[in-house]
């Protein structure tokens, strides 16, 4: 037993000792290229499609072993070889396929590849990652890549005509024919499988460059057969075919490029022609409110360069055309509303063609609005014409409006004030507007006459308005000192004539001179009542009656018993009263008693005697005019479905040429204080300023008031200077110095 169990001590110590070995191991020198042989077969087998049978853990490790016994350069340079014979072989079966069948076995034969080179690949992992990287040969999947390059898709036969195939399907396509894009998209992948270059060289250039040639033909023949519209339309169809085309088959980097050539050839080449095209260009599109047009133009053009700037340039100088036959049209000039409200419509237009078609586009604002500026202050009137557009819808234009379009109207009339150059001469008249609105109590509403003022206010500052709102303010006081004088006089006024006076501030309103009228009796000795009660409760104050501006209701009874009431002005009261104590009174006799102005008078009695429906008086001779020989006669016989008349003054709805004249001449003398106080202003603070710089810097200042006239302003400098408020400097004349 016991021996036994020393024999087994024995054995065990035995396995434990590792002896060294006796002799060199020495590997079968047929090793590396038997193993070979095995792989190289079953790359065969892959190729043609019986991998199934194969042990890609018997080849993994076969590989393995080559690699570990140093035989890697062997299995790289076979495999190089081996895929390189395969592949000669699917080239040949490609270059034999015909037609249409060409593009389908390129595309198999791709598949095969491919999926041939993922079982290699996995066969072959090792040799991949050790002995690849070590010595710097290309991967695997790369190496099969640049194989199926150089062996296929560039092998003579097959590179021109895998071009000429694509090229020729998209040309079908555009065409209009259907195409296999399943099959394209797969072809087109593969290129760019095979990297960058390869897709752009061998096929995105020569794509560009017929893609080019084609729509340079195209355009040419659609630019000779079509209208512009139609031509767009054309046009945006390529653009979007081609983004679509490259959406479902090409590669996303050439959308750029080929919407770029597309839009060469198709617009950026045929801009000027597009937009001056005979009847259908973009004054016509402008012209006829063709709104998807425009927008359509606008769209392609701005994809080129200079494109935006093109139309613009070309809406402007039809705008400005426009707008200078409209601001100098003699017909148009004598309907000041009419005037205003062209202006407005053709804003509203190219508004409405900015906001739909052009994207609200600010250049495109900004060129309108010069625009405007140019062709308004073309017409010295704008200012006043504004002011009786102002003078129409506040009076009646705005009756029964919501408050809403009220504000709509006065912003848009707001707009056409900012681009006067003359801001003050709009002021002059508005003024004048207003006093005549407020005094007939013909104001629509004071909520909007105070809203424009306030508009007014926000963009001119307070001097602008303080004025025009000082008369509101007198209006206010005249209704509280008219109750003072009834609460105190009333009882012994019994039945007087009911006496309304506005009491005006002399700075407030527009000057008027005052005019002699002799008021009939009874109204003479209440205004002398007034007059005292007045001065009474207001001391250091002067009253002067303006009977210009006034108005009267008057009783009367005609022939057959018929009464109206008769709603006139002072003047025509003054008249009307004296037919009282006489049948028949000569125009001589009427002024002697009257003392009214001529001009104003024969006014008056061409309302009274000329106007149908209103002809309370009849003349002798009947004309349309008043002469200084006719008779006036009460015309017994007038009639009116009203009981109320109103009977306005025959008047000069625009100004005269004396009094437009006169209102020049005023505006000019309250322009000089303000050119004067700009100029200490700008001197105070500078010290020493050279001559130009100050007419710089005095014209920016009074921009928002008027443009001042540089002679205007040399004359003011000249004045300044003889009242010691600035000299000349001794060595350069032309610098001024402030003098404190």
């Amino acid at each position: 037993m016991n021996s036994n169990s020393n024999n087994s001590n024995n054995q065990k110590k035995r396995n434990f000792q590792i002896e060294a070995f006796k002799h060199k191991v020495v590997v079968d020198p047929k090793y590396p290229e038997k193993t070979w042989k095995i792989l190289e077969h079953a790359i065969q087998e892959i190729y043609n499609h019986n991998a199934s049978g194969l042990s890609f853990e018997e080849l993994y490790r076969n590989a393995y072993n080559m690699v570990l016994h140093k035989f890697g350069e062997k299995l790289y340079t076979g495999l190089v070889s081996s895929m390189t014979y395969h592949l000669k072989e699917m080239s040949k079966s490609i270059e034999t396929a015909q037609g249409g069948l060409f593009l389908e076995e390129l595309n198999r034969k791709w598949i095969d590849h491919n999926k041939a080179l993922q079982m290699i690949r996995d066969i072959l992992m090792y040799m991949d990652r050790t002995f690849i990287p070590g010595n710097h040969k290309t991967p695997v999947h790369e190496l099969g890549l640049n194989l199926w390059r150089d062996n296929i898709v560039h092998s003579s036969k097959v590179q021109t005509r895998l071009l000429n195939t694509l090229l020729e399907l998209i040309l079908r396509e555009r065409t209009g024919e259907v195409i296999n894009r399943g099959l394209m998209r797969n072809i087109i992948k593969m290129l760019m499988d095979l990297g960058p270059l390869v897709y752009q060289e061998d096929f995105e250039k020569p794509f560009l460059e017929v893609s080019a040639d084609f729509y340079r033909v195209e355009s040419q023949k659609f630019i000779e057969c079509c209208d512009c519209g139609d031509y767009l339309k054309k046009a945006e169809r390529r653009l979007n075919e081609e983004i679509e085309r490259v959406s479902h088959y090409l590669d996303g980097k050439s959308e750029a490029k080929i919407t770029s050539v597309v839009e060469k050839e198709m617009i950026a080449n045929h801009m000027l022609r597009l937009v001056h095209m005979e009847n259908s260009g973009l004054v016509n599109m402008l012209l006829d409110d063709k709104y998807e047009d425009l927008g359509r133009m606008y769209n392609l053009f701005r994809r080129v360069p200079n494109g935006l700037s093109t139309i613009r340039d070309v809406m402007t100088s039809h705008l400005r055309d426009t707008g200078k036959q409209l601001v100098t049209d003699l017909e148009r000039v004598k309907d000041p509303v009419e005037f205003v409200q062209c202006l407005l419509n053709e804003r509203d237009k190219y508004d409405k063609v900015i906001s739909l078609a052009f994207n609200i586009d600010k250049t495109f604002q900004n060129a309108l609005n010069s625009s405007f500026e140019f062709f308004i202050n073309l017409n010295p009137r704008s200012p006043e014409f504004i002011s009786l557009f102002v003078d129409d819808k506040l009076r009646k234009g705005l009756k029964g409006v919501s408050e809403e379009d009220v504000e709509i109207v006065l912003d848009k009339v707001m707009m056409l004030f900012r681009y006067l150059h003359e801001k003050d001469v709009f002021e002059k008249y508005y003024k004048q507007h207003l006093a005549k609105r407020l005094l007939s109590g013909k104001t629509v509403s004071d909520d909007a006459e105070r809203s424009l003022i306030v508009k007014l206010k926000t963009e001119c500052g307070y001097q602008f308005t303080s004025k025009l709102e000082g008369m509101f303010t007198d209006m206010k006081t005249s209704q509280d000192t008219m109750q003072g004088f009834y609460t105190n006089h009333g009882a012994e006024l019994g039945d007087s004539p009911t006496l309304v006076v506005q009491v005006l501030t002399t700075g407030s309103w527009p000057t008027q001179p005052t005019v002699t009228c002799n008021l009939p009796a009874e109204m003479s000795a209440l205004c002398e009542k007034f007059r005292s009660y007045y001065l009474g409760t207001h001391t250091g104050r002067r009253l002067s009656w303006q009977t210009n501006m006034g108005t009267a209701d008057l009783k009367a009874t005609f022939g057959k018993g018929q009464k109206h009431e008769l709603n006139v002005s002072t003047y025509q009261m003054c008249v009307l009263m004296l037919f009282n104590n006489a049948d028949r009174l000569s125009y001589k006799e009427i002024e002697q008693a009257t003392e009214i102005p001529s001009s104003d008078l024969k006014r008056c009695l061409q309302s009274l005697a000329c106007v149908k429906g209103k002809n309370v008086l009849r003349k002798e001779p009947m004309s349309k005019d008043i002469g200084e020989e006719d008779a006036f006669f009460v015309n017994e016989k007038f009639t009116s479905k009203f009981y109320k008349v109103k009977i306005g003054t025959v008047v000069a709805q625009k100004e005269s040429e004396p009094e437009k004249q006169e209102t020049r001449q005023r505006v000019e003398e309250d322009r000089k204080p303000q050119i004067e106080a700009a100029i200490v202003r700008i001197m105070k603070s500078r010290r020493v300023l050279d001559h130009n710089n100050i007419i710089t810097e005095v014209t920016k200042q009074l921009q928002s008031r008027f443009l001042a006239n540089p002679g205007e302003i040399k004359k003011r400098i000249e004045s300044l200077i003889e009242r010691d408020f600035l000299e000349r400097d001794n060595a350069d004349r032309r610098l001024y110095r402030y003098l404190a």
